[in-house]
């Protein structure tokens, strides 16, 4: 059933359990308030202010929340399939374990966001802002991160991500920790990678043409088929690394570390 509701103040209110399905609530203030295991499926949200709101249990299942404020907001294994994140603020929210599988969060700010377990699998990041946000452990498989102009991934934390496939071009991830990770067959055409820790990451088939790897930790990665042209790889440690096949024509190797490493 549609719900109206004229008065959008709503800051600290008390509206557990409450069926809010359909309701509209754009720009509604509803900044601390207590919405436990209330129903908000199919709510419109855009815009709303969600500023460290418990969402733990509560359905937002084809919830509009794009442009909504939800900084520090608690979403931890909130079902978010295909929910309109665009421009949303999730600065410093808990998305631990969330499933964000399809959500399109083009533009959303994600600074110091904690998507640790998260599933953004085929999710939309599109020009999203990711610096120095945990995601540790997150599936990444085929998401959308065409246009990363404005995306930054700087020091985040994704060791073990599952990133096969995924469009890295010009991204920023200096400092990154991709510990584990798995870039299988990934585009990271002109990325920074800085200072990076590629340690016993799967980069086979990637492409890394013109990439900035400089100072990156690649001991033990699998680069086997890696097109690494023109790469910036000096004072890289790629000590026990697998260049097997990998194109490494115009590759800087100034200054780095190629012990026991296969070529």
């Amino acid at each position: 059933m549609s719900n109206s509701i004229d008065n959008k103040t709503l800051k600290g209110a008390d509206l557990k359990h409450v069926d809010l399905s359909y309701a509209d609530l754009k720009d509604a203030n509803l900044e601390d308030a207590n919405l436990s295991k209330a129903n908000l499926s199919e709510a419109n949200l855009e815009g709303a202010d969600l500023t460290n709101v418990d969402l733990t249990n509560v359905d937002l299942t084809k919830a509009n929340l794009s442009e909504a404020n939800l900084e520090g907001a608690d979403l931890t294994n909130v079902d978010l399939t295909n929910v309109d994140l665009t421009n949303a603020n999730l600065s410093e929210a808990n998305l631990e374990g969330a499933d964000l599988t399809g959500a399109d969060l083009k533009g959303a700010d994600l600074t110091e966001a904690n998507l640790e377990g998260a599933d953004l699998s085929e999710a939309n990041l599109e020009g999203a802002d990711l610096t120095g946000t945990n995601l540790y452990g997150a599936n990444l498989y085929n998401t959308n991160l065409n246009d990363l102009t404005n995306a930054n991934l700087s020091y985040a934390d994704l060791r073990d991500a599952n990133l096969k496939g995924a469009n890295l071009s010009e991204a920023n991830l200096e400092g990154a920790d991709l510990t584990g990770a798995n870039l299988y067959g990934a585009n990271l055409y002109n990325t920074n990678l800085r200072d990076a820790n590629l340690y016993n990451t799967n980069l086979e088939g990637a492409n890394l043409s013109y990439a900035d790897l400089k100072g990156a930790n690649l001991k033990g990665a699998y680069l086997k088929g890696a097109n690494l042209y023109n790469t910036n790889l000096e004072g890289a440690n790629l000590s026990y690394a697998d260049l097997k096949g990998a194109n490494l024509k115009g590759a800087y190797l100034s200054y780095a570390n190629l012990k026991g490493a296969i070529l």
